[in-house]
C-alpha cells in the first residue's frame, strides 16, 4: 500500500434517502477517485442536543476518510433533518446504523469501516459488534462516561478511538479502561468533547490510522 493515498475527492456530494427501519434516511454520499479502498458508514452526535450528519466533527473525520481512499456515508439518525421516525434512546439508532451500512455495501461491495462521533460512536459500536462485514472500526469521543456500552463487545478489528484530554464525557482514563487491548487510543492536547480549536489534529489522527490500516480494495 502507498505511504500516503493523497486527496480522493471526486467533484460531487450526492444527497441520498436509503430505507431504514422507521422509514427513510437521510444521507450524504461521498465516493471516491479509483482506487476505493472501501466503504465507510461514520454516524453523528446526539439527536436531542442538536446532532446532525453536519457536525463539524463528523465532516472533519469524513474529509479524512474520503482523501485516504474510503467512499463515506453520512447519515441522520430517524427524527433528524429529512430523516423518518422519533428518536429511540439509542436502540432504534443502532438499527439505523445497520442500515446504513447495508446502503454503503450495496454502493461499493466492502470493505466496510464502522464509525461515530460522541452518541453516534456508541451506536456504531453497538451496531458493528456482530457485523462480520465490519474491516475496521473509528470511535472518535466514545462517551464511556453516559452511554450504557460497558457490556457493549469490544472491536475485533483495527481499531482507532480519539478522545480530547478534557473530555467529561468520556474522560481519556476511562476510555482507556474500556478499550483495554481491543485498539488505538489518542488523546489529542488542550481541547474536551468537541476537539474546540483542535479540528486539525484529530483529522491527522484519523488519516495516520487509515494510511496504516492494512485493508487493500
Amino acid at each position: 500500500m502507498p505511504a500516503a493515498w493523497g486527496p480522493r475527492l471526486t467533484d460531487r456530494i450526492e444527497t441520498i434517502l436509503f430505507s431504514g427501519p422507521a422509514g427513510r434516511l437521510e444521507g450524504l454520499w461521498k465516493d471516491v477517485a479509483p482506487p476505493r479502498r472501501g466503504g465507510a458508514v461514520f454516524a453523528h452526535p446526539h439527536p436531542l442536543f442538536g446532532g446532525t450528519l453536519h457536525n463539524k466533527v463528523v465532516y472533519r473525520v469524513a474529509r479524512a476518510l474520503v482523501d485516504n481512499g474510503w467512499a463515506t456515508l453520512r447519515f441522520n439518525f430517524r427524527g433528524v433533518g429529512l430523516s423518518e421516525g422519533v428518536h429511540d434512546q439509542g436502540v432504534g439508532e443502532t438499527l439505523d446504523f445497520g442500515a446504513a451500512a447495508d446502503e454503503v455495501e450495496r454502493r461499493t461491495g466492502g470493505p466496510l469501516l464502522a464509525g461515530g462521533f460522541s452518541f453516534g460512536s456508541a451506536a456504531a459500536l453497538r451496531a458493528s459488534g456482530k457485523d462480520a462485514r465490519v474491516a475496521a472500526f473509528l470511535g472518535v469521543g466514545l462517551p464511556v462516561a453516559t452511554e450504557s456500552i460497558r457490556e457493549t463487545p469490544r472491536p475485533r478489528v483495527p481499531a482507532l478511538f480519539v478522545v480530547g484530554e478534557q473530555d467529561t464525557y468520556g474522560p481519556p482514563e476511562l476510555l482507556r479502561e474500556f478499550v483495554g487491548d481491543s485498539g488505538e487510543v489518542v488523546v489529542v492536547p488542550g481541547t474536551g468533547h468537541f476537539f474546540e480549536g483542535r479540528l486539525p489534529e484529530l483529522e491527522a489522527a484519523v488519516g495516520s490510522f487509515l494510511r496504516r490500516l492494512p485493508i487493500s480494495s
